[in-house]
């Protein structure tokens, strides 16, 4: 395991854009930061600061994190179809299986790399959401700061599956534009599905099996904080109330959908004349 990441590592260390995007992608979650220390002037007539009103405070900081910094996952996203892309485009896939690499390690050798880095993602958002928590938070219990820290669980995962599906189109298409394309094409066609489900039959159908499309459940992970954030300074809006929780049985379903696209993306490569 440790050979084929230190394999893999090493060609993404040499080359000079995918060192950029690294670096931006573990850059960017640290915006959050910035986020907790924004200060809002509304109309002059006082200062908004978002650190003082409450969302800071354990165990909510885990969801509105894990949610914010998931967003930032396309930037690495494009190093992991850049992968693939390079490996055809410089014809170092060729070399590496005549130098003895098999496919099967070819195809792990990407999904260690996927781990790792979506592990050092993970780390990060729990060191940045322990600092801000506990310099914001109401609350310093030790049970109240480890509540909900599924949501870091839930994001790890999220990162896995989401970037183990560009690998797949990566895989499946050889270069990286084409890649990304295709995750748009799939957001459009799972909507679209929903929208032939909701049509025929009802909303409440269609959204139950909407929860099983790739990109879905990967959103469904960590859900919006918002209405959560709004539940806080309303309790008494019972219409506001969801279920916001990160969920075992959605984070099977990822791994489920991870599984395959590790699957299909080996059977590719061996069915692939090269």
């Amino acid at each position: 395991m440790l050979r084929l990441l230190n394999l893999e590592l090493q060609k993404l260390l040499l080359n000079r854009t995918s060192k950029i995007l690294i670096f931006v992608s573990f850059i960017l979650p640290f915006f959050v930061i910035l986020l907790s220390s924004l200060k809002i002037n509304v109309f002059g007539f006082f200062t908004l600061e978002l650190g003082e009103l409450g969302i800071f405070n354990f165990p909510i900081i885990w969801h509105l994190t894990t949610f914010f910094a998931s967003q930032f996952k396309f930037f690495f996203a494009i190093v992991v179809v850049s992968m693939i892309g390079n490996e055809y485009s410089n014809k170092t896939i060729k070399q590496n299986l005549i130098d003895g690499l098999s496919k099967k390690e070819f195809i792990l050798s990407k999904f260690y790399t996927i781990i790792f880095f979506s592990l050092v993602s993970t780390i990060l958002i729990f060191i940045i959401s322990l600092c801000i928590g506990l310099y914001y938070s109401s609350y310093n219990e030790f049970s109240i700061i480890i509540k909900e820290t599924e949501f870091l669980a839930a994001y790890f995962v999220k990162l896995i599956g989401f970037f183990s599906l560009c690998l797949f189109f990566g895989m499946l298409v050889k270069r990286s534009a084409f890649a990304l394309g295709f995750l748009f094409i799939l957001y459009i066609l799972e909507w679209i599905i929903f929208g032939i489900i909701a049509w025929r039959s009802n909303t409440d159908l269609a959204e139950k099996i909407q929860n099983f499309f790739p990109l879905k459940s990967m959103y469904k992970l960590i859900d919006q904080p918002f209405q959560r954030i709004a539940m806080t300074k309303f309790p008494d809006k019972a219409n506001l109330a969801y279920d916001y929780g990160a969920h075992g049985y959605e984070i099977l379903i990822v791994l489920g959908w991870t599984a395959l696209f590790i699957f299909l993306s080996f059977r590719l490569l061996k069915k692939r004349d090269l």
